[in-house]
């Protein structure tokens, strides 16, 4: 059983010693005192408790417990709302005088720029490597209940975010959890956990999954091994985009990623097309191994810890990450941006993960030895559409590259919480930041999800003590809006031009 030693500050420091690590780790991972320090945060982090015989990481319960427990208090907005979810995001309600920086699609394009990518691609195959065919069921089914969770906390962040004088927003857990805190008489409660969760989403400054990720499908199929060049290249590239600040951020994510969403759904769609009489049989190993009564109920609640990990690391919902930027859409209807977050999971966890799987299942990449990272996924396309590694290292490259700039902006806000939005300050930030992913190449697979998967759980604590202190002030927001909304008194994008004129 893992122990429980606090290590908050040993995970801060963390930053500056993957920044300080030698090239003499570039092939076997990092060792010596970082990988002490990873060991020892994970240890932290994930710690077990005994469930009907089993060791259960305590953090995945605490992550699980709201998506239900949510999903049923708001009565399954996550389905009663599902259709008008996606009219808000075509623009049927679009109120362009409406504060904010950009629209609610490139809000959803920018949130989703931080989801759709790695964790669809690699994460589904670690989620695969790590507990079978059957963790790609549970992480599934744990988006389904993620809508709710992300929907909760965007339409906090949203209703609680901070218009400055130059019409620019900062939003995020930060400022929810302390203005809406306060609101209701809990200003002190609220200051500790805006200032928790701040301190440890610091580290996901760290976005050294994506350069890895990116790298080790760059350097399968070129043979080219220079994970410090890359790791440069990469920062390199980072710096010029982030320093054009959100609008530049979200120009790039809106036409990247759908145009590579589209390519991999395209080619993962055309592989079940011609495997069409193999899915049955995929999905029947799917849920066999994700239920397998005869390896009993350890194996089953083994498999549901690792969906867990690996939806959170695709879904981010619960991290308060995506909140950030969904808190610049243009609306006045805090309730609509949620209802179009609460899209995110089920784009990219519950569709574009279950077409990974199906894929690696059809193919039988899962059954490769010594393959537990991206390299399943490209075998798998590879078995069918020949050559489209090297597409998929491209789709790989910018989906890592939009995950990364997002991450950007999310991260500033964090920082500038802490420590102002000075000039010297926001420099500051981005060239740690661009540092920061330098060395994400040499590590190994398992390292850099363990660094993100404690990172991430992290700030979900301080999160979630908010959603549910604040859900009931939600679901009266939830009330109010779709009683306008029946009633005829929210504004369709049409109504507000005609009455413009």
């Amino acid at each position: 059983m893992r122990g429980y030693t606090p290590n908050i500050t040993g995970m801060i420091l963390l930053a500056g010693a993957l920044m300080s690590a030698g090239p003499a780790a570039a092939q076997e991972g990092i060792g010596g005192p970082v990988g002490a320090a990873i060991d020892g945060l994970v240890n932290t982090v994930f710690f077990t408790v005994p469930i009907l015989g089993v060791d259960v990481e305590l953090i995945v319960i605490w992550m699980a417990a709201p998506m239900l427990l949510l999903t049923l208090y708001f009565g399954f907005v996550n389905v009663r709302s599902f259709r008008h979810a996606w009219q808000i995001l075509w623009g049927k309600y679009q109120d362009d005088s409406a504060p904010g920086e950009i629209s609610q699609f490139r809000a959803l394009a920018t949130a989703l720029s931080g989801t759709v990518g790695l964790g669809n691609i690699a994460g589904v195959a670690a989620a695969i490597a790590m507990g079978g065919p059957g963790a790609a069921f549970w992480m599934m089914m744990i988006g389904l209940f993620a809508m709710t969770l992300k929907f909760t906390e965007v339409t906090l962040s949203v209703k609680y975010r901070v218009i400055h004088e130059d019409g620019s927003i900062s939003g995020g857990p930060m400022h929810y959890l302390r203005k809406g805190l306060e609101a209701r008489g809990l200003a002190r409660l609220g200051t500790i956990l805006a200032v928790s969760y701040a301190i440890v989403a610091l580290p996901s400054i760290l976005q050294i999954a994506q350069v890895n990720q990116a790298y080790s499908q760059f350097s399968n199929v070129t043979g080219l091994n220079y994970p410090w060049m890359f790791g440069l290249a990469a920062a390199t590239l980072t710096g010029i985009v982030i320093f054009g600040g959100l609008r530049g951020i979200s120009r790039v994510t809106s036409i990247l990623v759908p145009a590579m969403a589209a390519v991999y759904v395209g080619a993962g769609l055309f592989i079940l097309l011609v495997n069409i009489t193999q899915i049955p049989a995929a999905v029947g190993i799917i849920l066999n191994e994700a239920l397998k009564p005869e390896a009993g109920i350890g194996a089953i609640i083994g498999a549901i810890v690792v969906g867990m990990r690996r939806a959170v690391y695709s879904s981010e919902a619960g991290l308060g990450s995506a909140t950030i930027a969904h808190a610049a859409a243009k609306t006045r209807e805090p309730v609509s941006e949620g209802m179009v977050a609460l899209l995110e999971p089920f784009i990219d966890t519950v569709v574009i993960c279950s077409m990974t799987a199906l894929v690696i299942v059809v193919t039988g990449a899962y059954r490769i030895d010594g393959v537990d990272d991206i390299q399943m996924t490209s075998a798998a396309f590879n078995s069918v559409i020949p050559g489209f590694d090297w597409i998929l290292a491209i789709a790989v490259l910018m989906f890592a590259f939009s995950t990364i700039i997002s991450w950007a902006y999310y991260t500033s806000k964090v920082w500038t919480f802490l420590f102002g939005d000075s000039n010297a300050s926001v420099t500051t930030f981005r060239l740690v930041y661009c540092a920061g992913l330098v060395p994400g190449a040499v590590f190994t697979v398992q390292q850099v999800f363990d660094v993100m998967d404690s990172v991430y759980f992290l700030m979900a604590v301080p999160n979630i003590i908010g959603c549910y202190i604040m859900a009931g002030e939600v679901r009266k927001d939830l009330g109010s809006y779709l009683a306008r909304l029946r009633a005829g008194d929210v504004p369709t994008a049409e109504q507000l031009a005609a009455r413009a004129q």
